[in-house]
Formats: C-alpha cells, sequence, structure tokens
C-alpha cells in the first residue's frame, strides 16, 4: 500500500466540522506563486497547479527511472494546498478576487531534497514540455494554529472562519495572520469533477495565545 499523508496524518488533513488547536511541524513543499483571480481560465493560478503536478508526479514516478532518490517509498500524492493574503486587508475580501496573492503548494516527502527537487523541475519541464522554473522548494513552520473543515463552496468560507474566530474568542486565542503566516487551505476535493456543495476544504489560520 503507497504511503497517504491525508490517512497516516489525520490531524493535520482531516479535521472535525469544528474549530481544533494543533501545532503544525516543519513541511517542505513544491509552491509557485503569484497574484489574481484563481477562477481566471487559463490564469495565472490554472497555470501553476499545472506546474505543481507536473513536478510532483514526476518525483513520485521517479523510482521507475534512472535518478534514484534515497529514502524513496511509494506514496499517494498530497493534496494541492494554498497560502492566500491581501495587501492592507487583515482577513480575507471574498469579492475582490483579482486582488489575491497566493503561494500554491503541495507537499513534499521528507526524503526529497533540495537536489531532488531541481532535478525534478529539470525532468517535469523537458518531459512534459512546461516550463516549470517557477517552482521552488519552499519551507513552512506553522506552529500553533487552529483548523476546522468547511463545507461548500469557498465564497460561503467566512461563515465557517465567522465559528473559528467566535471559537478563538472564547478560549484565550487571537489569530496571528500576517504576510508571514497566512491563511491556509488544503483541498480535499477535486473541484473539476465534484459538485461545489460537497467540496471539502480545511481551513487553517495561525495564531498565538491571547494574554
Amino acid at each position: 500500500m503507497a504511503f497517504d499523508f491525508k490517512k497516516e496524518y489525520k490531524e493535520f488533513y482531516m479535521p472535525k466540522n469544528k474549530p481544533e488547536i494543533v501545532t503544525i511541524p516543519t513541511m517542505n513543499y513544491i509552491a509557485v506563486r503569484g497574484k489574481g483571480n484563481p477562477n481566471e481560465k487559463e490564469g495565472a493560478y490554472q497555470k501553476a497547479i499545472g506546474i505543481l503536478y507536473a513536478i510532483a508526479y514526476t518525483i513520485k514516478m521517479s523510482y521507475k527511472g534512472s535518478h534514484k532518490i534515497d529514502g524513496f517509498f511509494e506514496y499517494v500524492v498530497p493534496p494541492l494546498e494554498g497560502f492566500w493574503w491581501q495587501e492592507n486587508v487583515s482577513d480575507i475580501d471574498y469579492s475582490d478576487k483579482d486582488s489575491f496573492n497566493w503561494i500554491s503548494v503541495i507537499r513534499l516527502p521528507d526524503f526529497v531534497t533540495e537536489d531532488d527537487f531541481r532535478w525534478a523541475v529539470e525532468e517535469a519541464s523537458a518531459k512534459k514540455k512546461l516550463d516549470c522554473s517557477s517552482a521552488e522548494f519552499y519551507t513552512v513552520e506553522e506552529g500553533l494554529c487552529v483548523q476546522i473543515m468547511h463545507h461548500g463552496p469557498f465564497d460561503d468560507e467566512p461563515a465557517t472562519v465567522a465559528i473559528v474566530d467566535e471559537y478563538l474568542k472564547n478560549n484565550g486565542y487571537e489569530n496571528d495572520i500576517s504576510n508571514i503566516r497566512m491563511h491556509h487551505e488544503i483541498y480535499l476535493s477535486d473541484a473539476r469533477k465534484t459538485a461545489p456543495e460537497k467540496w471539502k476544504t480545511v481551513i487553517r489560520h495561525p495564531i498565538k495565545e491571547n494574554h
């Protein structure tokens, strides 16, 4: 059985429908940065996702080729994720998607080094005839966070975030969102194949104790 991060680390990927406090360890990602409306057809966000998956599957299938990665084991490619922010906005303004800044990411297994990553970028670019040079090896230590499972369209997220904020207020925490610690989403549904009302998205916010 291939290793599945979602199943092995349920505490990070499968929160309940109510807020939970978690401490997130350091993780490495394939990342592409951009700006603009994620729904734009053939836009920067859609292209970024294509690059992420090209590299992710190049690494996943590397054991079948000549590039051998130390410590490699077979695994399921982890879900697509995204860090989001807007300039001069402490929350997220869903009505102004053109002003979104984002870092779109897919988690890397710990055995993938920066050298392995650079190989995968070159390999994916050549094999897929796709310029993957905008991808970076991105390390994040999120630390203390609150997360919740959101069900439904992305535009309905403010109602879920309001539940989280109320929970924080009642439990001695506050949001610690900044341009370093960002609004984080993990997409557990394939938006191309699933009706919006059935989408499942982990919403994760950085927090700190309210002294």
